[in-house]
């Protein structure tokens, strides 16, 4: 699969929002309003996956190569991924959408 086919606007399957594609090079992986993904790839970007499952925001942390990222877990299979927070202009991550999450402070995943 292209890059142009990775990066496609949806609708998020839990919230209902329009999602816009990233304009700054990355893949859109997750809703920027309710902060929620779709576990649709088994490596990032391919989009092998067969879950398909939702994928829960769990809490935020800052990893050394993405910054800060939300990580998911899978409410289907229940694997966790980092997903970096996207700044993109035309519709980035809600702010205080992701401070709510930072002040949750859940249990570290495993």
């Amino acid at each position: 699969m292209n890059r142009a086919a990775q990066n496609q606007g949806f609708t998020c399957e839990h919230c209902g929002v329009s999602v816009v594609p990233l304009t700054n090079g990355s893949y859109r992986n997750h809703c920027p309003a309710c902060l929620w993904s779709k576990h649709v790839d088994l490596t990032p970007g391919d989009r092998a996956a067969t879950c398909h499952g939702l994928m829960r925001p769990q809490r935020v942390e800052h990893r050394r190569r993405k910054g800060l990222a939300i990580m998911h877990r899978c409410v289907a299979c229940g694997l966790v991924r980092a997903n970096r927070i996207a700044d993109d202009l035309r519709q980035g991550d809600d702010v205080a959408a992701v401070a709510a999450l930072m002040a949750c402070l859940p249990p570290p995943l495993r």
